[in-house]
């Protein structure tokens, strides 16, 4: 029986729809169920900071994807980042173990591996430390995933892996979705900066190969492709028929417009549109190595930039009645 854990976020909900052609599954959300009414899934509302409700979601489950997690750069939300990230992944290991499950397949990130590297590529040997990263986020992420490693310790079979930046359909308001409505409402600026991109159905294909092979204890990067943001915002807005960015974001100016949105945040209580640790991840020049999981996996491929770049286009033209 396989559980997926956070099954209506970006991965996960990808994810549920490509295992439910097969399997049978159990989903959970936080909130709002989703309106997926698949009939090979089965989904539960789960706070996995509730150790009780872990563990009955848990029972006889034999597989687990552990997707759950928060995604945030705002300093006000480091509690949360915490707790949701750290512990309650260790909840999960925990349950795992307890109810012997076979299997754990984790969501981390490249921010648990230190992404603040110059001329340096990056890749699964490197570790999160505070000269190499400037988010709260990629330290949580990383102290995650020495929960897993704990449990593999402990015997669990898992693996984690962590992707790049991932581009698929979902809502827009939240998330590495916001790029596509931000390309869409023709945002003028772009930065110099360069980042990994992957496919969310290839982080989809890699989870369930690792998932069924026998490999343990290991972490894998899934980038597709190295992108300057500008290369990623133009080829989004073209695929929209929009018109591309056009004014270039200097640090200056970023280092302008986060101290104003912290202000306006301060006032609004809403998240600022830029934090100093987003404003300086988008002027950093990164690469990812990602041919360990090719290596492994000499079958698998990403998928090329502009297919991804036009299909999700298309979904999101459908999701939200785009002209």
């Amino acid at each position: 029986m396989i559980l997926v854990t956070g099954g209506s976020g970006l991965v996960g909900s990808h994810l549920v729809n490509e295992l439910c052609k097969e399997h049978k599954i159990i989903a959970t959300y936080h909130s709002t169920k989703p309106t997926n009414n698949n009939s090979n899934i089965s989904w539960i509302k789960l706070n996995i900071l509730d150790v009780t409700e872990v563990h009955k979601a848990l029972e006889g489950i034999t597989h687990i994807y552990h997707c759950a997690a928060t995604v945030s750069f705002n300093p006000k939300e480091k509690e949360l980042l915490f707790k949701n990230n750290i512990e309650g992944t260790a909840n999960i290991v925990n349950a795992c173990l307890q109810h012997n499950v076979k299997r754990l397949v984790h969501v981390s990130s490249v921010a648990a591996l230190g992404r603040i590297r110059k001329n340096t590529p990056i890749d699964e040997t490197m570790n999160w430390t505070k000269e190499t990263s400037n988010s709260v986020y990629g330290q949580t992420k990383y102290l995650a995933e020495m929960e897993v490693w704990r449990g593999v310790a402990e015997g669990l079979q898992a693996v984690c892996v962590n992707p790049t930046i991932i581009l698929g359909n979902s809502n827009w308001d939240n998330g590495s979705t916001a790029i596509f409505k931000n390309a869409y409402n023709e945002f003028p600026w772009y930065t110099n900066g360069v980042s990994g991109f992957v496919d969310v159905l290839d982080v989809v294909q890699a989870m369930i190969l690792l998932m069924n092979s026998n490999i343990n204890g290991e972490r894998f990067i899934l980038c597709g492709y190295n992108l300057s943001y500008k290369q990623v915002f133009t080829s989004i807005a073209k695929a929209f028929g929009k018109k591309p960015p056009y004014k270039q974001v200097t640090p200056f100016i970023a280092a302008i417009v986060w101290r104003i949105e912290a202000i306006k945040s301060f006032f609004t209580k809403k998240n600022p549109l830029l934090t100093k640790e987003t404003a300086h991840t988008a002027q950093a020049i990164v690469h990812f190595k990602n041919n360990k999981l090719i290596d492994k996996f000499p079958n698998f491929t990403y998928t090329p930039f502009e297919n991804t770049i036009t299909r999700i286009c298309s979904e999101l033209k459908k999701r939200y009645t785009l002209a």
